[in-house]
């Protein structure tokens, strides 16, 4: 039986066991096999991953795996300079999204702040694949099996249950602060806003806010939007949440450049 020793970087970490994060892990194995099926098989969706070294050298999926080879594997990452090997995913510019049914109030802070995102609470896993394929989105899910199906290319396992962390998770790992466009969309049906004069709303407005002057109307659904309390609430949460963005770890800056061999 052939044996090769594996060992997963920075959040990659999270899909492990407790014994084996930070550290190598042997992988026993009857028949040589791209790279990809092993690594699925420590439950680290080909997704999450950005590069992939085996003894040193970059490879890709498909890369066969044999007897005694040492495999590191990285995330997904953009600030890094590794012109110099080749990555097995970059992260996505501007990306539009597809949330499972798990991630109502993850998809309405995403539309908040300007990003396409596709959710409905009735979506199967099968509808929320052909989106990722028909469209091109990223899908978001807490099922990290769904991200191991062959046909989802992008897509992000969301590590925490609480919306606010959520939201701050896919901005980090999608670089997306310097890119909201907040209360653009909205946040009912995905629609793109408009501004529209209150004359021609008016009907529709309560007698409390009539005295406002800017609206946005949907294009989809037809919903009124206007600044208030709940505005002022989701703009605490953008400004908390371009506050916490941070870098890349150093880790992972330095186990490249150091080459990578696990």
């Amino acid at each position: 039986m052939a044996v090769a020793w594996f060992r997963f970087y920075a959040e990659l970490n999270d899909f492990l066991p407790a014994p084996g994060r930070g550290k190598r892990v042997k992988r026993h194995f009857d028949v040589v096999g791209p790279v990809k099926d092993l690594i699925e098989s420590f439950g680290v969706p080909h997704t999450e991953i950005g590069l992939i070294l085996i003894n040193g050298e970059s490879v890709a999926f498909s890369h066969a795996v044999r007897d005694g080879d040492c495999v590191s594997v990285y995330p997904t990452f953009e600030s890094l300079d590794v012109s110099s090997v080749s990555r097995v995913a970059v992260a996505v510019r501007g990306p539009r999204f597809v949330a499972d049914v798990h991630l109502g109030r993850l998809a309405a802070y995403l539309r908040m702040a300007g990003f396409d995102t596709l959710y409905t609470n009735t979506a199967s896993d099968s509808e929320l694949v052909e989106a990722v394929v028909r469209e091109g989105r990223v899908l978001l899910t807490r099922d990290r099996y769904l991200l191991m199906r062959a046909d989802v290319e992008e897509g992000y396992w969301i590590r925490s249950a609480d919306p606010k962390q959520q939201f701050l998770e896919v901005v980090k790992r999608f670089h997306l602060a310097a890119s909201m466009q907040p209360f653009t969309r909205c946040m009912k049906c995905n629609n793109m806003l408009a501004p529209v004069g209150r004359d021609s709303i008016w009907d529709r407005l309560p007698p409390r806010v009539r005295e406002k002057t800017e609206f946005r109307l949907c294009s989809g659904c037809g919903a009124v939007y206007w600044e208030g309390t709940h505005h002022e609430r989701m703009s605490k949460i953008l400004d908390w949440v371009k506050a916490n963005t941070g870098t890349l770890r150093d880790q992972l800056d330095a186990g490249v450049r150091g080459g990578g061999v696990c």
